[in-house]
């Protein structure tokens, strides 16, 4: 009886020590997918809105709001992943914190479309806090079995603290200090990693944080082709405008395959490589870690493009073409570029499918004022995909890097 009781009392409650960073074959687990489905339903509200404001020709708030609110969706996700990556024990405590962090992320979800429209924040600040508190015990119940003192545990725990409390009081302030505020806090929470870890780091996992990052980058993929299959299939239903949906179905299928492609044609051993090599000089391995951030929200922004598209073509809405088109060329060319500065030098053999990046985004970008620009973008995209599939050897995905 009492070996029963230990052995259902270590499934409650384990020690939380670090994980080993060498540790073999170290994959998500089936709880960091779950968890990533709820961000699934966050980064569908932010597209969206994304798009809803874009076709109303309220390009002010769109731009603005965007980058705010999905870079609150990507932080959270962000501060969960490298913890998880460190300590996860699995025991029932951690399962439980972590399904109280999920409905944080549901509840932050809730909250885009008031913070998109009407920068009313505090139903997304209240979501963002359901997440942080939790996340902040976790820390500290990792400091208590951090050998030695834990104290790059305990800073960052105090760090989501006070940073949390700063938001809070942002959420009830005039709307005329939320841009200078966002940054501001936005700036504190970048800092608090880099602060936290200047002593000790964290025993992240190189091989699992690249497969998370990866399939955070499927996961807002499958967000782009939800909103251009939806955008489509209200189309269809309007009589009249069949050549001009499949011209930009057509377009936009090639350029998410075409994203899926160059970022998952690194090799996964030389991926993990570099993951640790930029990490050993602490300024870069931030830069590679916090630059994805771009890559996340231009691929999001994709989808939103293209359903502007498919509003311009139907003449849903009274936008003009050139800035239909900037919807969907812009942010498929930060995309590329961010390849270029963050994943491609991994790839040192070749010159040219380095340059083909920078190259191919400046082409994309002469193509905003045409009726064609979803077609053309996905066309250079695709031989951009060529270059690097003929001039480059071919590596298996990343996705499970071992």
């Amino acid at each position: 009886m009492s070996e029963e009781i230990g052995a259902a009392y270590r499934r409650w409650r384990r020690e939380m020590p670090p994980r080993s960073i060498d540790e073999g074959h170290r994959a998500s687990t089936m709880l960091e997918l779950f968890f990533d489905l709820c961000f699934v339903v966050a980064v569908a509200q932010v597209a969206a809105s994304f798009h809803h404001a874009a076709s109303a020709d309220h390009f002010g708030d769109a731009l603005i709001g965007y980058p705010l609110v999905f870079f609150s969706i990507w932080w959270a996700w962000m501060n969960f992943t490298w913890f998880a990556s460190a300590y996860d024990n699995d025991d029932s405590i951690y399962r439980l914190a972590v399904m109280f962090i999920m409905a944080g992320a549901l509840v932050l979800a809730a909250g885009v479309p008031r913070a998109f429209e009407q920068d009313d924040w505090r139903v997304m600040t209240l979501g963002f806090a359901i997440m942080r508190v939790p996340l902040a015990g976790l820390w500290l119940r990792a400091a208590y079995h951090q050998p030695g003192s834990g104290s790059t545990q305990k800073r960052y725990a105090l760090g989501i603290l006070l940073c949390m409390a700063g938001w809070g009081v942002l959420a009830f302030l005039p709307k005329s200090v939320l841009l200078p505020g966002f940054i501001l806090m936005a700036t504190a929470e970048l800092a608090v990693p880099v602060l936290s870890e200047r002593v000790q780091t964290t025993p992240w996992h190189a091989g699992h944080i690249v497969e998370r990052y990866g399939l955070f980058t499927i996961i807002v993929l499958g967000e782009s082709i939800l909103a251009a299959t939806l955008a489509v299939q209200a189309a269809l239903d309007a009589p009249g405008y069949t050549r001009e949906v499949i011209v930009i179905a057509a377009g936009g299928l090639l350029i998410v395959f075409s994203m899926w492609w160059l970022y998952f044609a690194q090799d996964a051993a030389h991926f993990v490589i570099h993951v640790r090599e930029r990490f050993a000089v602490t300024r870069s391995g931030f830069a590679w870690a916090y630059g994805h951030l771009l890559v996340f929200g231009s691929i999001a922004a994709v989808g939103a493009g293209l359903a502007v598209a498919v509003d311009s073509a139907t003449q849903h809405t009274a936008i003009t073409q050139a800035q239909t088109g900037l919807m969907l060329t812009v942010p498929v060319a930060v995309y590329l570029l961010s390849l270029w500065l963050l994943v491609a030098p991994v790839v040192r053999r070749m010159v040219l499918p380095n340059l083909s990046l920078p190259i191919a985004a400046v082409g994309v970008l002469a193509t905003t004022p045409l009726e064609l620009a979803p077609l053309l973008t996905g066309v250079i995209l695709a031989l951009t995909v060529a270059i690097h599939v003929f001039r480059v050897p071919q590596a298996n995905s990343h996705l499970h890097p071992g």
